[in-house]
């Protein structure tokens, strides 16, 4: 008989089997059908094979996902069929559909319920209505508490090949070229055996020392004690490695053999101490563990390169990892002289985690989103707090599959099935529609009975407690939450989304035609709901996600904000754009007050820090009686200056059709009390000025748009000198100046290159605007270019450089310009490494009271990080969250049309600006 049955009287348990028996009891093994790469099985071909021995009839839904072939399970005497509601048993290894389920069966899987999971709650519903018995192999324990049924080896046998695999990706993305670039994903392998003898000769390279010296000795650190940590450990076991103590790691990891690797086994008191006195207590420790904390962080990880990470996080108990431990472990190393360009060290010791626990928001506080088979790796930034699909950039390379087993489904299968099978027949030898009370079960199997006969089993009734608990506590989040509509999902996405859900009351919905991007996002961030769709296209859609928020953010471009507006005002929702408040937003204003909303514009860099950092100094001047005589500011997004290596000394951190308009607009300013009109067409671009207050960055600059307006409402009707600019790198100008006079810079539409007509090629466009016959020699279209460009050698480079000349396919657009700027974002981008640059002057010039004057200058400049956020995406992205969470929380309350122009807005903005390491500086000159 089986060992289940061992601690019952044999002669009932043989009349009780056949009875049974009589009856026909059927097994059913049901198909996997929650994940493509869920190919196991409850049970092996051997174990049915006993099974059906004993007479019982097995029946297999049939499945070409699963790893063993069916003809195995026919040779094992199964019944392969779909239809299975015979059985009276039907076990599995994941979750069923709820729609699969079969009323009063008894079912066997891994049902998630156990804390309450939110997302298996429905199907938990169903197992109640329909009154079936649910056996959780999760709660299948000795008496010691141990659970006897599990995966968990081969968890950690997968996760360990997937680590290594991951480790020799991140190294060469280092610069370092390791044995572990041999060593495949764990689901490469048609089994363990095969993966260990890539890891031996992977193994055996590190033995010759094939380690790149500059890495240093490579260290492992493994935590938890079961079976996961076991398996992973047993992988490990076949590289060359000596197993150390923990306080052994420092020395190692400065010091220790090339030729092999290290690893640890970390217990709870290598880690834990008390709060009040530094010491482990295990029994006090299992009483409060509210008490202690973790000194991992201090006094392990410095000197880990890889973390195998096998435990499970309880409420009250101490984190292994945080975000803010991480963010110091994650400080960059000083270089030592050794080190070369072709032979880096590594930016800090921690390399990665292989989180085999996959337990979202637990041990490692910042894993709070399992990786998958597909995307089994992603980088974890502290600073910036996101994680981005790669294993390139700042960070730590993360491992959270939470269903590893399944890469290694053959022998996972046969080991869950010798765990399993002992506890089969007397699963089997019931009806789910008769009283739990009247069964005989062993311990291990009646505590493992979440539900029974349409109820939770009293061992499991905590869980409607905890739903009630959580449903309550959501309740009262309700009346706390905000609900944040974002249109769009570009450069400055980011920032706007990363600030407000640092507030976990706040939700957003990011809506964007950017599907790549929306991923992005929904994967670095909590809170954000995805959704795909053209704004402009669906105007009933759009309308429908307005009335459901508390507040829009559009960073769509500035000519769809009226029509974003109009439906903020249909639905009385919020609205803050960074984008200038133009005579199509201003003809809302009756509409907006009428509706009762606030409409903020103008919240980004230019226009919005520059109307800030002016008014600061405008109202301090005012307070001591100054009049203002003058004021002129020019502001820039440029590349860093060693990244500015193109005839247009630009690269685009912005929307690159706005940039390339900008160009041939209108402009309007004041100079000595004249006011000075510039038409549009280009003539902007001849009005251009040698900047020399940062001589060593060569800037140039030009008007922008009507500076005049700004009198009034900056209050500085007593300036006779208005002026607001500009900036570019020395040269822009006269380049995108050969670009007006070629037609490029052209809204205008232009049938020929809408998607529904045939392609043309650069060289071919350029003919028709040069007027010449295509095809035409490159020679000749050359010559003809460059008489169109009066001759400018500079400005035929540039044309030359970007392959304007050339056959490559003119990107489909609406206009010239719109096609332009597409090719333009393609061949300027910034590069992986690269960096912007933010650079404004403001220069306010002050008449004092007393009769003397002062020039006041004001001075950002900001860079974009190299991972992170560029240097335009944060001094647009920041203002613009800062101020839509001011108009959340009831700061901002003015209704109506609102810029930044009054110190209750523009204060605690600048304040909080500089929280975000966005740093202005300010001097004065006084003149007698």
């Amino acid at each position: 008989m089986l060992r289940a049955f061992s601690h019952t009287n044999g002669r009932c348990v043989f009349h009780h089997a056949k009875c049974w028996h009589h009856r026909k009891s059927v097994l059913a093994i049901r198909r996997e059908d929650v994940n493509a790469w869920e190919r196991r099985a409850p049970l092996a071909p051997k174990h049915v094979k006993e099974l059906t021995k004993m007479g019982y009839k097995v029946l297999v839904q049939p499945s070409n996902r699963r790893a063993i072939h069916e003809r195995e399970y026919v040779k094992a005497g199964a019944i392969i069929q779909e239809d299975i509601s015979e059985a009276s048993l039907i076990i599995g290894v994941k979750r069923p559909p709820e729609d699969k389920l079969i009323p009063k069966k008894n079912y066997a899987f891994f049902s998630h319920t156990i804390k309450a999971q939110e997302a298996n709650m429905p199907l938990l519903d169903e197992i109640l209505r329909q009154e079936i018995r649910l056996f959780d192999y999760e709660k299948m324990v000795d008496h010691k508490g141990m659970r006897v049924v599990a995966f968990g080896k081969w968890a950690g046998v997968a996760g360990m090949i997937n680590i290594l695999h991951g480790l020799g990706l991140r190294f060469l993305a280092l610069g370092h070229h390791t044995p572990f670039m041999h060593i495949g994903m764990a689901h490469n392998y048609r089994n363990s055996s095969q993966a260990v003898q890539a890891v031996r000769d992977a193994g055996y390279e590190i033995s010759l020392g094939l380690m790149p010296k500059s890495v240093g000795p490579l260290t492992f650190v493994f935590t938890g004690t079961g079976n996961v940590s076991k398996g992973a450990q047993e992988m490990f076991s076949a590289l060359p490695c000596e197993f150390v103590e923990p306080h052994e790691l420092k020395e190692v990891s400065r010091s220790g053999d090339l030729r092999k690797v290290y690893g640890t086994v970390l217990s709870r008191h290598h880690h834990l101490v008390r709060k009040r006195d530094g010491l482990y207590d295990p029994a006090d420790y299992d009483k409060h563990p509210e008490n202690y904390i973790s000194r991992f962080h201090i006094d392990v990880a410095p000197y880990t390169t890889c973390l195998i990470n096998g435990i499970y996080w309880e409420q009250n108990t101490p984190r292994l990892l945080s975000r803010q431990d991480t963010q110091k472990l994650l400080v960059p190393v000083k270089s030592a002289a050794a080190a070369t360009d072709g032979c880096p060290e590594l930016p800090h010791k921690l390399l990665a985690i292989c989180d085999i626990s996959a337990d979202t928001g637990g041990s490692i506080e910042f894993m709070t989103e399992c990786t998958t088979i597909d995307n089994p790796f992603c980088m974890y930034d502290a600073d910036q707090h996101i994680t981005h699909d790669s294993v390139e950039g700042s960070g730590i390379l993360m491992c959270s599959i939470d269903n590893l087993p399944a890469q290694l489904p053959i022998e996972a299968t046969e080991y869950f099935g010798d765990m399993l099978f002992p506890y089969i027949e007397e699963m089997l030898l019931s009806e789910g529609s008769e009283p739990l009370e009247k069964q005989n079960y062993s311990p291990v199997v009646r505590d493992a009975v979440i539900a029974s006969n349409g109820m939770l089993t009293p061992k499991y009734q905590y869980i409607q407690k905890l739903r009630e608990s959580r449903e309550q506590a959501q309740s009262l989040k309700m009346g706390d939450e905000k609900r944040v509509l974002l249109l769009g999902s570009g450069y400055v996405s980011g920032p706007v989304v990363e600030y407000l859900t640092r507030d976990s009351n706040i939700d957003i919905t990011v809506v964007s035609v950017m599907k790549e991007q929306l991923e992005q996002l929904t994967t670095m961030y909590r809170n954000i709901t995805p959704v795909h769709m053209d704004v402009l296209k669906n105007e009933e859609e759009l309308s429908s996600l307005v009335k459901k928020h508390n507040l829009v953010i559009s960073l769509l471009p500035y000519s769809a904000h009226p029509f974003v507006a109009k439906k903020c005002i249909d639905n009385k929702v919020n609205l803050v754009t960074a984008s200038y408040l133009t005579p199509a937003m201003k003809e809302l204003q009756e509409s907006v007050e009428a509706a009762g909303i606030t409409v903020v514009s103008e919240m980004g860099l230019d226009p919005g820090l520059d109307h800030m950092l002016a008014m600061e100094c405008i109202d301090k001047a005012k307070e001591v009686g100054a009049t203002v005589i003058s004021y002129t500011s020019f502001c820039g997004g440029l590349p860093a200056p060693e990244h500015s290596d193109n005839p247009l000394r630009y690269k685009f951190s912005w929307s690159p059709q706005g940039v390339l308009l900008n160009t041939v607009q209108p402009a309007t300013y004041l100079k000595d009390g004249e006011i000075i009109n510039i038409p549009p067409g280009g003539a902007l671009l001849d009005s251009v000025t040698p900047m020399d207050f940062f001589p060593g960055l060569n800037l140039e600059g030009f008007p922008n748009r009507d500076s005049t307006k700004y009198a009034e409402p900056y209050g500085i009707q007593t300036a006779r000198t208005l002026l607001r600019g500009t900036l570019r790198y020395k040269g822009y100008s006269r380049t995108m100046g050969g670009f007006v006079k070629l037609g490029l810079i052209n809204p205008d539409p232009y049938p020929l290159l809408r998607s529904t007509t045939p392609p043309l090629t650069w060289k071919e466009l350029m003919c028709k605007l040069v007027g010449i016959k295509s095809p035409a020699e490159h020679h000749v279209l050359k010559e003809a270019v460059f008489s169109k460009l009066e001759k400018d050698k500079n400005q035929l480079e540039a044309v030359e450089w970007l392959g304007l000349l050339g056959d490559e396919p003119v990107p489909a657009a609406d206009s010239i310009v719109g096609a332009l700027a597409k090719h333009m974002e393609m061949k300027l981008p910034f590069g992986t490494g690269e960096r912007d640059m933010i650079v404004m002057r403001s220069e306010i010039g002050l008449r004092h009271p007393s009769g003397h004057l002062e020039d006041k200058f004001i001075d950002l400049v900001v860079y974009g990080d190299n991972k992170g956020y560029s240097a335009m995406a944060k001094t647009v992205g920041y203002p613009a969250a800062i101020a839509a969470k001011m108009v959340l929380d009831g700061e901002i309350t003015s209704k109506g049309m609102v810029i930044p122009l009054t110190k209750n807005v523009y204060g605690p903005i600048l304040e909080r600006v500089r929280a975000e390491g966005i740093l202005y500086s300010t001097h004065s000159i006084i003149k007698q």
